[in-house]
């Protein structure tokens, strides 16, 4: 019998509605608020600076051996996902969608593949977690470079021409500091893999950070005036869309393609997922602080569907495993 669990809201999905309702009421503005940007700028540049301490150089060369995977999840990622994105916005009656959903929702399309919850998940559903590790970071670096890009390409709006000070300004926040907590890896990784609970902190303050101060200046501008509750709706139906679409298709391709069962369920979340954590400080680059509230928040719903319905296709996955396991052996 297949245990499904139940799809609660978690802490940090809950504390991001709680970052928006404080900036709702209580937006913060002037100079105060050029100190909060200074502020989750450096929580940013902690936050991937721990993450590259934290990485196992062994596990990333184990798992580059396996290039179909990577490939793939990158066709997915980098490819498929922006097409995908185009053509549902494209398709969709201007009416539907005030214009800056409509970007949010290509840029979410635009993101690269999450870490933490990609190669969580795939632990969970007992796949390769070493080609799941290598492909996640893989994505996430890949998409520095990138998400900008293809934001010039895909979108023709104020904010988001590509430049080599914009290019700069994503490296000095995410790139340096992932490059030195590899090259410090030697001196402080042992640190950083006992501490945990530092790097959870951490990425999740700096996420809030940044939502904060995206959705005070978009408070400012008038957001909420800008979205009504159909439009909302709206987003939530075409996120949830766009993530069975791509759970579906990369769990069909992987099996047309013959991958085992063990990459199957890393191209399944590894293909499937969008970083929160990459879009929210490229939003906040990319875009105009008036758009970038309203560009996060496609980004902001999908992170949380993704969550729910990964954790009931991961377990899923296990509960497989463990009945496939029972089966008595064959000669």
């Amino acid at each position: 019998m297949i245990r499904v669990p139940r799809p609660n809201m978690d802490g940090f999905t809950m504390a991001l509605v709680a970052t928006v309702g404080l900036a709702t009421v209580l937006p913060v503005q002037g100079q105060l608020a050029q100190g909060v940007h200074w502020l989750a700028e450096a929580a940013i540049a902690l936050l991937f600076f721990l993450h590259g301490a934290r990485l196992p150089r062994e596990e990333v060369v184990a798992g580059m051996a396996h290039w179909r995977l990577h490939l793939l999840i990158f066709s997915l990622t980098f490819v498929a996902f922006p097409l995908i994105g185009w053509a549902a916005v494209a398709a969709l009656p201007h009416s539907l969608l005030p214009p800056a959903l409509a970007i949010g929702v290509q840029f979410l399309c635009l993101l690269p593949s999450t870490v933490q919850s990609s190669i969580a998940f795939t632990s969970m559903a007992r796949g390769n977690v070493a080609a799941a590790v290598c492909s996640s970071t893989l994505s996430n670096i890949s998409g520095i470079l990138m998400t900008p890009l293809l934001v010039a390409l895909f979108l023709k709006v104020q904010g988001t021409a590509l430049s080599l000070d914009t290019l700069q300004t994503i490296a000095a926040q995410l790139l340096l500091p992932f490059v030195a907590g590899q090259l410090l890896r030697r001196w402080v990784g042992a640190w950083a893999a006992r501490h945990k609970t530092m790097l959870k902190f951490t990425d999740r303050s700096s996420i809030l950070l940044v939502v904060y101060i995206a959705f005070s200046e978009a408070v400012v501008n008038g957001l909420w005036h800008q979205v009504p509750p159909t439009a909302l709706g709206m987003v939530v139906l075409i996120d949830g869309v766009i993530l069975a679409l791509f759970l579906v298709g990369t769990m069909l391709l992987s099996r047309r393609l013959g991958f085992s069962r063990a990459d199957e369920a890393v191209i399944v979340f590894c293909g499937s997922k969008k970083s929160l954590v990459s879009g929210v400080p490229m939003a906040g680059v990319l875009f105009a602080p008036a758009t970038a509230g309203l560009v996060l928040l496609p980004v902001m719903v999908f992170h949380q569907i993704q969550l729910m319905v990964g954790a009931v296709l991961a377990r899923r996955y296990a509960d497989e495993e463990e009945a496939r396991d029972a089966l008595p052996a064959t000669s």
